[in-house]
């Protein structure tokens, strides 16, 4: 499952709602907002809250909200009513500090709460149960982390993921977008400090299996990471590259085989269906094979001739072996998501888009 975030900081303008609409025909069926409301006016909060609440509702999606009690104060509810939030469109309520076990059980008969991953103990989880606390309601969502060197740690987010998911509570993370960045540091939202500033499709791949629901912390993704989870619907993995891609080979969909190799991904269908050019690829300039190339074995190779492959780790130079391109740096770590029989197409893109 995963999700985009939306702050009520600013105005729900038709922009916005559009880009909401547009999330949600690639898949994302959540979303997230923070009531952590300033001392400015909290009227304002409450009219786009109901705004964002009726959006959701007609796109069919989760809204879980993030709320502390002066923030319920300033939208006129206590904890006593604030199941009736659900009027509004919200679905789920994300808790943490100065709320009660009591008041969690309470909730959790009304609404999908989501208790904070990162810090809720098993004694905390053990007075929630005792005041009745309906765990197939429940959640742990972890945080994201605005500034850098403060997002979590791998190996301890692993190991409390699977102390949750053993209470049978399942586990949300965030990961960073690459569009519209979040003020005011602008360094993306992770959970896991590895993830920061990296591309959002590699982070959500490398998640998928370990994690129930992922969101985007981020206003936004790039045109680009759109398109991605969007071919991911359909079981394709999407590499930008550059280099050659003028040949119709470069630009159909690809099969790795099922037999997968430990230094490659090679094509299926780059031997069955043909090669560049009207015959066997002639040798070309020597060159090395770093991560992320994407070659085509020349005639001298024989039967291989016409393979096509993309290295999953630096490789020699091999006379028997063009180099015609390379995958774009942020897509790299997407290769080793490639498994057996999984389907991948290049993008191919301009040089100076790499660094974009």
């Amino acid at each position: 499952m995963k999700g985009i975030a939306v702050y009520l900081s600013e105005p729900l303008t038709e922009e916005t709602t559009d880009s909401i609409r547009k999330m949600r025909t690639i898949g994302f069926t959540s979303i997230f907002t923070s009531l952590h409301i300033p001392e400015d006016d909290p009227s304002l909060y409450t009219e786009r809250l109901r705004a964002l609440g009726g959006l959701a509702r007609q796109l069919e999606m989760e809204l879980v909200a993030d709320i502390a009690p002066t923030s319920l104060a300033a939208l006129g509810k206590t904890w006593d009513d604030a199941g009736t939030l659900s009027e509004w469109g919200v679905t789920g309520l994300r808790v943490d500090y100065g709320v009660t076990p009591k008041q969690v059980a309470d909730l959790s008969r009304q609404l999908m709460v989501a208790l904070n991953a990162s810090t809720v103990t098993a004694e905390e989880l053990n007075a929630m149960k005792a005041e009745g606390l309906i765990l197939e309601n429940v959640e742990a969502w972890h945080n994201y982390y605005p500034r850098p060197e403060t997002g979590l740690d791998r190996n301890w987010f692993n190991d409390k993921n699977a102390w949750l998911h053993g209470q049978g509570i399942c586990v949300q993370a965030f990961i960073p977008g690459d569009g519209q960045l979040r003020g005011p540091l602008h360094a993306t939202l992770p959970t896991l400090e590895d993830h920061r500033g990296q591309s959002p499709f590699a982070c959500y791949l490398e998640l998928e299996a370990s994690v129930d629901r992922i969101l985007i912390g981020d206003p936004s993704l790039s045109e680009n990471s759109m398109r991605q989870f969007a071919a991911y619907r359909e079981g394709v993995i999407v590499l930008r590259a550059t280099g050659q891609g003028d040949d119709p080979l470069l630009k159909s969909v690809h099969t790795n085989r099922m037999d997968p190799a430990r230094d490659v991904v090679r094509s299926i269908e780059s031997r069955a269906y043909g090669r560049p050019g009207n015959g066997l690829l002639e040798p070309a300039t020597l060159s090395d094979r770093p991560l992320g190339s994407i070659t085509i074995d020349n005639l001298r190779y024989g039967r291989y001739a016409g393979e096509l492959q993309v290295t999953k780790r630096n490789l020699a130079a091999d006379e028997r072996v063009n180099v015609i391109g390379r995958i774009i740096e942020a897509d790299r770590a997407l290769l080793h998501q490639i498994g057996p029989g999984g389907r991948f197409r290049f993008e191919w893109v301009k040089a100076q888009e790499e660094t974009k």
